[in-house]
């Protein structure tokens, strides 16, 4: 296990493209899982056979531990590394596919048959080592795929996509599995993947990346509920964020043009808006109360969507020409076309600059109000003349 540093990581294939990598800056602690998390394209699976060894480094340094490994071959870079599509050597049996980089390092066979059986009882595959590929099903062609990364006890452990070939039963059963090794063993982990919930459930921090470039490196809650960007904001979560235009009206509010919704602009708030004119407003949608009853500061929708998913359910409301998605209880019911309302949790709403996407506010809308005790909550107030 070792520390992985990769200091300004760039990777172009053409110069008349745009770096597929672009200068990623990335720190992982020794014994760290960390998941790589973003769109396809967006230069992850690249990063990851960077550190590997199989792309070559356009700019930049990779350093695992005290040794800069740019120029270093595969097999001497001291990492392990569990395939998307297993890549098991379908003439060996399982016994042999675990024990083939060991005989390659020149180990002992005792020493060898030792390692093989340990890993084997670890990740629970010792009734599979007499069989070959061909009989193992997608779920334990996996596991033999990450037993064989982790036999040879690597000092950084590379997951690409290693749970989006199977179902979700298996992937719920892997990746428990996965978390459970990674608190045993402490492999350095790095997981490249496009599931926010497999980022979620399994890292110690999150690096979301688009367009080659990292966009925020943290904790999966901080990501989360801390959003660097609009991009973030609209990436994480399913469904995602709800992001709306909104404009500073001469009253003295921000509206969303078109609707009655309109916020009081608090001295904080102010002093984040700044001379904007323009801005976007972003709200999770477990923070949108839905009702049949209007109480004060409730606007006006129309259901359009429903989804019931068993555990919750997802209301998608028509306010004005923006379309609001709401998570619910599954014991409230609605249906298509019906009137309701809508309430905004002021404590759940963010800012983002309407241009740069940059996130402006620090703990959602009402925790940078700075107005006096006296002046009481501010209340979202509907409909208004503007």
């Amino acid at each position: 296990m070792a520390e992985l540093v990769l200091k300004t990581l760039t990777k172009v294939y053409t110069q008349a493209q745009s770096p597929a990598v672009d200068q990623l800056n990335l720190a992982v602690r020794d014994g760290e899982f960390i998941a790589l998390l973003g769109p396809s394209g967006c230069g992850k699976s690249t990063t990851l056979r960077m550190v590997a060894g199989l792309e070559s480094v356009t700019a930049g340094e990779i350093r695992i531990g005290k040794k800069v490994v740019n120029k270093l071959h595969p097999k001497d870079r001291g990492v392990g590394l569990a395939f998307e599509n297993y890549a098991l050597y379908p003439p060996l049996k399982v016994r042999d596919n675990l024990a083939f980089n060991l005989r390659a390092h020149g180990l002992g066979a005792k020493e060898i048959n030792r390692r093989v059986e340990e890993i084997a009882c670890t990740l629970q595959i010792q009734e599979l080592l007499d069989l070959k590929p061909a009989a193992l099903s997608s779920g334990q062609k996996q596991r033999v795929n990450m037993a064989r990364a982790m036999v040879r006890r690597p000092s950084v452990l590379l997951l690409d996509e290693p749970l989006s070939h199977l179902d979700a039963r298996l992937r719920v059963e892997l990746r428990t599995e996965i978390k459970r090794l990674h608190a045993e063993q402490r492999f350095t982990t790095i997981i490249v993947t496009h599931d926010q919930l497999e980022a979620m459930a399994l890292a110690d921090r999150i690096a979301v990346m688009n367009e080659g470039k990292l966009q925020q490196f943290d904790t999966p809650l901080e990501v989360f509920n801390h959003p660097a960007n609009e991009f973030v904001a609209g990436f994480l979560g399913e469904p995602p964020m709800n992001i709306f235009r909104a404009v500073v009206a001469d009253s003295g509010r921000l509206v969303i043009p078109d609707t009655d919704f309109a916020l009081p602009i608090t001295p904080g708030v102010k002093k984040l808006i700044d001379s904007r004119k323009e801005l976007k407003l972003g709200i999770r949608p477990w923070g949108i109360r839905v009702s049949q009853t209007q109480t004060d500061g409730s606007v006006p929708g129309k259901v359009a969507v429903v989804e019931d998913l068993g555990d919750e359910t997802r209301v998608g409301v028509r306010y004005g020409e923006v379309l609001i998605m709401s998570s619910i209880p599954v014991t409230r019911r609605y249906r298509p076309g019906l009137q309701v309302f809508l309430r905004f949790n002021e404590e759940d709403l963010n800012l983002f600059d309407s241009i740069t996407g940059e996130r402006l506010s620090d703990g959602g809308y009402e925790a940078n109000q700075t107005a006096p005790e006296t002046a009481g909550k501010n209340e979202i107030q509907a409909p208004v003349s503007r």
